[in-house]
């Protein structure tokens, strides 16, 4: 297909965490994107190595996508979701609770993962407002968290250069340490020994008392930093931890979400329940904006039973909340999920794409790699500053036909589910090239 790019100085358009400079001086465009490979403005094909940002599993442009929401918008553009609905959005919530864990019933639409995070805090604030416990006001989060872009989730995050910019968080969050030690290095699967890390979440509840916490907010596997997998029984004994001290769990599903741990969500993988589950990406396959969160029945039924009748019960929503095109490609994606099996394909594909993560452990240049399902960190060893290697290694893979997502020096590996062995194959060469190039 032609490819119409017009000369443009680009400088109109301010790029979010982007070296726009640099950027702007050589510029990497995106003009076509089929099933697993993109198109640049120069004509070369690309291998998408981190389905987008973790979130096109089903593959670029699905057909089926692409019919769903171009059928909704000859119909219905837009319906206020304030007082308010249209059929799709209550079709999209009951086809996701049917993938949730059988207590996780109800399900609050918003427009990305920041949001959910946003959503999730106000959700806890609400719930123990409703039960008349209002000393629940901090909350409990992880070094090396990522949890969105938003006030609340740049509150919640444990990573310095989402913070430093902006000081004016908020206030009463504490952090527990993150999972990942030196012991684990280039070891298969969850680490054997880190349990006690869950106890700094009681050594808070001992410090600040536990009925002053709100809630503790984890990924499961924390993504954006690198793929740190929890250890054995971490996830277990937080939940213990929470239900002792009547502390709201929360996990930030937005990657793990929709089969990239080869089940439908993390909680599944680690038999482990929250109360409540933030969600995105993947539920349109990253086609149309939508983020979600899904709670516990009792958490919706306290708080909708504490308002009086005819009240609205919780004062929070978006002008975007369930939009009508983006529940169509949600409705679409679940389908595809479920008619081409892509959850089943992610676990069955997860032994091989280890295998080929794990072969360049050997490479002078990998300082670890760790992987979960069909999820994989491969960190660099950093260069002259952290994060610089991972920056020019990112660029570099581009023009090298691979993208690859670098947070600081890790890059994070999270093939589609339509991949197929020789896909791997294809980004694990690549991977390997780029580093001897840049080794060179």
């Amino acid at each position: 297909m032609a490819h119409d790019v017009q000369p443009n100085s680009l400088e109109a358009q301010w790029m979010p965490f982007s070296d726009n400079r640099g950027f702007k001086a050589e510029p990497r465009l995106v003009v076509e994107a089929k099933g697993t490979y993109l198109t640049d403005h120069r004509g070369g094909q690309i291998m998408d190595g981190s389905s987008g940002l973790f979130c096109s599993p089903a593959g670029h442009c699905h057909p089926k996508i692409i019919e769903a929401v171009h059928a909704q918008m000859q119909i219905n553009t837009y319906t206020s979701p304030f007082g308010m609905a249209h059929p799709s959005s209550f079709m999209l919530a009951d086809k996701i609770s049917k993938l949730t864990p059988d207590e996780i019933n109800h399900v609050f639409f918003v427009n990305s993962g920041s949001e959910a995070i946003d959503t999730a805090l106000k959700i806890v604030m609400a719930y123990h407002a409703a039960r008349g416990d209002d000393a629940r006001t901090r909350m409990v989060s992880r070094e090396r968290a990522y949890h969105g872009v938003n006030i609340g989730g740049v509150s919640l995050s444990g990573m310095v250069n989402n913070r430093k910019t902006f000081p004016s968080v908020m206030p009463n969050v504490v952090m527990m340490r993150h999972t990942w030690t030196e012991a684990s290095i280039k070891t298969r699967g969850q680490p054997e020994h880190g349990i006690e890390l869950a106890n700094d979440l009681e050594r808070m509840c001992q410090t600040y008392g536990g009925q002053t916490i709100g809630a503790c907010f984890v990924e499961p596997v924390a993504g954006s930093t690198g793929t740190l997998l929890p250890p054995k029984g971490y996830l277990e004994r937080l939940r213990e931890i929470c239900d002792e001290h009547g502390i709201l769990l929360v996990f930030d599903e937005v990657i793990t979400g929709f089969g990239r741990l080869g089940t439908n969500f993390a909680s599944q993988k680690f038999n482990v329940v929250p109360d409540i589950m933030t969600m995105a990406k993947a539920l349109t396959n990253g086609s149309i904006p939508m983020g979600a969160v899904a709670v516990k029945d009792g958490i919706y039924e306290t708080v909708t039973d504490k308002a009086a009748p005819g009240a609205i019960e919780f004062f929070h929503g978006y002008t975007y909340s369930g939009h009508p095109a983006a529940c169509a490609a949600g409705i679409a994606m679940m389908d595809i999920i479920a008619e081409e099996g892509l959850v089943e394909r992610s676990a069955d594909m997860a032994p091989y794409f280890e295998d080929a993560c794990f072969s360049l452990a050997d490479h002078p240049m990998v300082k670890d790699v760790r992987v979960i399902g069909t999820m994989a960190g491969i960190e660099v060893f950093a260069g002259k500053a952290p994060g610089a290697r991972g920056v020019q290694l990112q660029k570099e893979m581009f023009w090298n036909g691979l993208h690859v997502k670098f947070t600081g020096d890790n890059g994070i590996l999270a093939p589609m589910f339509i991949a197929e062995k020789h896909h791997i194959d294809e980004i694990i060469e690549k991977f390997r090239a780029s580093l001897d190039a840049t080794a060179a």
